[in-house]
């Protein structure tokens, strides 16, 4: 698949792949990835979905945020409003090409952009699948992650350095970023989504705690939401037998 960007007025223009639907499997819907937090759409999970996708000729679309990958924009400079804007384009663009519902996919804190897609365009979707899906982290950071010190650091100076368990270079953790995350804050009353939610959670996840699957749960409904929870599974959820289950979901989602 061949790379292209979305641009727009006044804003960084996105790099995405589409992947068109088979004439045959037209019906089926859109698969929108949403990657994490300082992620690409490079990643094992959207490489692996699309492949599977492919196989089956069904639509796919894989992006980078704004100040992610090979996306415009600084990084530094970008908030949860920013990459929830990101993630609409795609969308809108996504639906001008196919004709049918979508099925989005959120891995970590695209978990919480593909929750607010639901909640900002409900018609479009028909399911949503988590992966280790972090809505609100940014209020679990600041509770949890950072030391009375580093909060008081962080309100004084407006940033603090956040360890990084996947590189040796911290998380700059803002508090323009903590602030402006708030204004779409999802667990902090019951939401009643317009589509069936799936999540996968690993219980050796030590970014997400397997808890927050369950915080999802009892906001949205139990009626609305099923978790499968992978004892043995970490954060990333990338080993063939963990994609290979989610991908299982995702043709349940689909119908196929």
């Amino acid at each position: 698949m061949t790379m292209a960007y979305l641009h727009r007025e006044n804003k960084p223009a996105l790099a995405y792949i589409h992947q068109p639907a088979s004439p045959e499997r037209e019906n089926l819907p859109l698969v929108i990835f949403c990657g994490g937090y300082r992620s690409d759409m490079q990643g094992t999970k959207a490489q692996y979905f699309e492949e599977q996708c492919a196989t089956r000729g069904q639509a796919y679309l894989r992006f980078d945020y704004s100040g992610h990958g090979q996306s415009e924009g600084i990084f530094e400079n970008c908030t949860i409003g920013d990459w929830l804007e990101d993630a609409l384009a795609i969308l809108d663009h996504g639906l001008k090409q196919h004709s049918g519902k979508v099925l989005v996919i959120g891995s970590s804190m695209g978990g919480w952009i593909a929750l607010l897609l639901a909640e900002y365009r409900p018609e479009a979707l028909c399911g949503l699948i988590g992966i280790a899906a972090a809505p609100d982290f940014t209020e679990d950071m600041f509770a949890q992650r950072l030391t009375p010190e580093q909060q008081k650091t962080l309100m004084e100076t407006g940033i603090v350095a956040v360890e990084n368990d996947y590189s040796d270079e911290p998380y700059h953790f803002s508090k323009s970023f903590y602030q402006e995350a708030k204004n779409h804050l999802l667990l902090d009353k019951p939401q009643n989504p317009p589509c069936p939610i799936h999540l996968f959670q690993g219980k050796q996840d030590a970014d997400v705690p397997w808890q927050t699957a369950v915080k999802i749960q009892k906001c949205y409904g139990e009626k609305n939401v099923e978790i499968t929870f992978i004892e043995d599974g970490d954060h990333r959820l990338s080993r063939p037998q963990d994609l290979a289950q989610i991908d299982s979901a995702i043709r349940k989602a689909s119908g196929v």
